[in-house]
C-alpha cells in the first residue's frame, strides 16, 4: 500500500470534529473516513463514550449510538471543546471525566484510527480564540503524547478567513451555528499595511517541544467583539418535529429531520415544493408528513431564531461600536456551520448588512482547510529582534533617510523578496551605493498627564537607525542615469544563515548580480 505522506489538520468543534489531509506534493485537500467514527467524509462527531471501570471508550458515530443508553449521564459526553481552557462556564459535574480528559480521549482515540495509509508528518490544530491560553495548554501537554514530528498551532478566525483568501489586515464578522451554539464575532486579522502576517506558531520541532523555547508565536487574530448563545441546529431539529408531534420520544425522528433540514437548505430546493419526512409517533408505527421550505421557514420564526439572532447582531455591533468598528469597516461577513447554510438565515445577514460581502465556504470544513493554507510548509523560524533599513537620499529635502526593509517582529528566513526600485540622485550617474543600518532605537510615544488625564505628548521621539560597520556594496551600472529616473531594481532576501542578501536588476530587468551585505547577528 502506497503511503500519503503530508500535514493533518484537525478542527475540534463543539459537535463536529474536521480531519483534512493535504499530501506534501499535492495542493488539494484530502477529507479522512474512519468506519465507525465519521458520519461523513472527514466529519467526526466530537462525541466521547467512556465507561469505567471497563475504560471501553468509542468517539465519533459510535459514541452517538450511546447516548440513549440508561448510564449516559455519566459515560456519554459531548460539547466539551467550548470548556477546555474556559474556566467560567459549569460542567456536568455527573459525567466521569472532565473536560480536558474528555477531549484528551477523544483525540489519542481518534489519533489511533487514523487509517494507515496517511504519514503524518505535521499535525495542524486550530484553537478558540476567546479562551486561546488555556487551550493552548492543554495542546502542549496533548501534543507530548503523540508521535509526530511537527505540531503547528492557528486560531480559528485567522484559518477560517485564510481558507477563503481574506487579506492581511481584514477585519470581518463570523456567524457560525453549530449543532448546539451559535457564535458571533467581529476580528481583524493580523498584519496588513506594512505589519507582519499571521503565522503558525510551532508547539513541536523536529520531535522536540518547543512551545516555551521557540521566537516563533503564534500571531491571532484580534477580537473586536463577539457574542453567541447556546441554541444551534439540534434545536432546530427538535422544532421541526415538535411541529409536527409534539412532546417527541424517539431519538430517530430528530436524525430525520436534520435530514430534511439539510435538504431545505439546499439553493436547489423549490419554494412550492413539498416534501415527504416519515416520523415515529408509536413504538412501531410511522406517519409521513410534508415539510416545504415555506413551512420549514415559518417554523423558524415561531420558535423567535430571527429575533434571537437579531438580538445577538445587535450587541455584536454595539461592543464594535465601543471600539470604534462600524459595519462599513468589515471586510467580509464569513458564514460557517451548518445552520448558517440555512438560504433563510443568509437571506436575513444579507438584508441586515447589505453592503458587505457574504463569503460562503464550505460549512464544516471550512476552518481546516484554511489551517492548512496557512502552513503548506510551514518551517521553524526566527523573529527578527531589530529592523533593517537602507539609506536613501530625499532630493527635496536635500538629506539621506533611512527607509525600511524588514521590520523588527518579521520572519526569518523570508518567503518573499522585498522589492525596492531606486531612482538617480544626480545627473550622470552610474554608480549607486547600498548602505545598510539596523534600528538602534524605537519610536517612542511619551504619555503626559494634563490636569489628571493621560494624553500623547505633541513631540514623539524618532525612530534612530546605525549604520552596519560594513563596506558599502557599490552597483555599477553600464548606462548614466540622470535625476529622478527609475535606474535599479533591488531584492532584499534574508537566507538561512541570517544572511541578507540583494539581487540587483538594471530599470530593463539585465541581471547584475547577487551580493552578500552581512549577516544580520
Amino acid at each position: 500500500m502506497e503511503k500519503l505522506s503530508g500535514t493533518l489538520a484537525v478542527d475540534l468543534g463543539n459537535t463536529n470534529t474536521v480531519l483534512a489531509f493535504q499530501h506534501q506534493k499535492d495542493i488539494n485537500s484530502i477529507l479522512i473516513e474512519i468506519p465507525n467514527i465519521t458520519s461523513s467524509p472527514g466529519v467526526v462527531p466530537s462525541a466521547v463514550w467512556f465507561e469505567d471501570p471497563s475504560k471501553i471508550v468509542k468517539i465519533g458515530i459510535s459514541a452517538l449510538k450511546m447516548r440513549d443508553h440508561p448510564n449516559s449521564d455519566l459515560f456519554f459526553h459531548s460539547n466539551f471543546k467550548r470548556l477546555i481552557g474556559n474556566p467560567i462556564e459549569k460542567i456536568n459535574k455527573k459525567n466521569i471525566l472532565s473536560p480536558t480528559e474528555c477531549g484528551e480521549k477523544f483525540f489519542k482515540y481518534l489519533w489511533t484510527c487514523i487509517p494507515q495509509k496517511f504519514e503524518i508528518k505535521r499535525l495542524v490544530l486550530t484553537a478558540p480564540i476567546d479562551t486561546y491560553k488555556g487551550y493552548r495548554e492543554w495542546l502542549i501537554n496533548l501534543g507530548r503524547n503523540i508521535s509526530v514530528d511537527e505540531i503547528a498551532l492557528v486560531d480559528e478566525p485567522t484559518a477560517a478567513g485564510l481558507g477563503i483568501n481574506i487579506p492581511f489586515g481584514s477585519k470581518i464578522m463570523t456567524l457560525d451555528i453549530g449543532g448546539s451554539t451559535i457564535d458571533m464575532n467581529i476580528v481583524k486579522i493580523e498584519g496588513g499595511e506594512g505589519k507582519s502576517g499571521p503565522i503558525a506558531e510551532l508547539l513541536k520541532f523536529q520531535g522536540n517541544d518547543v512551545s516555551s523555547i521557540s521566537k516563533q508565536k503564534v500571531r491571532c487574530a484580534e477580537i473586536i467583539s463577539k457574542t453567541g448563545s447556546k441554541i444551534g441546529g439540534k434545536d432546530i431539529d427538535q422544532w421541526i418535529v415538535d411541529y409536527f408531534i409534539p412532546n417527541n420520544q424517539y431519538p430517530i425522528n430528530l436524525l430525520k429531520a436534520e435530514e430534511m433540514k439539510c435538504k431545505l437548505s439546499s439553493s436547489a430546493i423549490n419554494n412550492e415544493n413539498k416534501y415527504p419526512i416519515k416520523l415515529l409517533f408509536d413504538r412501531d408505527q410511522e406517519k409521513e408528513f410534508y415539510l416545504s421550505k415555506e413551512i420549514f421557514e415559518k417554523i423558524i420564526i415561531d420558535n423567535n431564531l430571527l429575533n434571537h439572532l437579531n438580538s445577538l447582531l445587535k450587541d455584536l455591533l454595539n461592543q464594535a461600536r465601543g471600539k470604534f468598528c462600524t459595519v462599513d469597516d468589515l471586510n467580509a461577513i464569513i458564514l460557517v456551520g451548518g445552520g448558517a447554510q440555512i438560504p433563510f438565515i443568509k437571506e436575513w445577514i444579507t438584508k441586515k448588512i447589505p453592503k458587505v460581502a457574504i463569503k460562503l465556504p464550505p460549512p464544516i470544513e471550512s476552518i481546516a482547510l484554511g489551517a492548512l493554507a496557512m502552513t503548506p510548509g510551514v518551517k521553524i523560524k526566527d523573529i527578527l529582534t531589530k529592523g533593517l533599513s537602507i539609506r536613501l537620499f530625499n532630493k527635496r529635502e536635500a538629506k539621506h533617510f533611512w527607509h525600511p526593509i524588514f521590520c523588527k517582529g518579521q520572519t526569518w528566513p523570508t518567503e518573499n523578496s522585498f522589492k525596492l526600485i531606486l531612482q538617480a540622485s544626480k545627473n550622470n550617474q552610474k554608480i549607486f551605493e547600498i548602505i545598510i543600518g539596523e534600528t538602534k532605537k524605537e519610536r517612542e510615544f511619551d504619555v503626559i498627564f494634563e490636569n489628571g488625564l493621560p494624553k500623547l505628548s505633541e513631540v514623539q521621539s524618532e525612530e534612530e537607525s546605525i549604520k552596519w560597520d560594513k563596506k558599502p556594496l557599490k552597483i555599477e551600472l553600464k548606462n548614466n542615469s540622470n535625476i529622478g529616473e527609475d535606474s535599479l531594481k533591488l531584492f532584499f532576501k534574508i537566507n538561512k544563515r541570517a544572511d541578507l542578501v540583494v539581487n540587483c536588476f538594471d530599470i530593463k530587468d539585465e541581471f547584475l548580480g547577487e551580493y552578500y551585505l552581512g549577516n544580520i547577528f
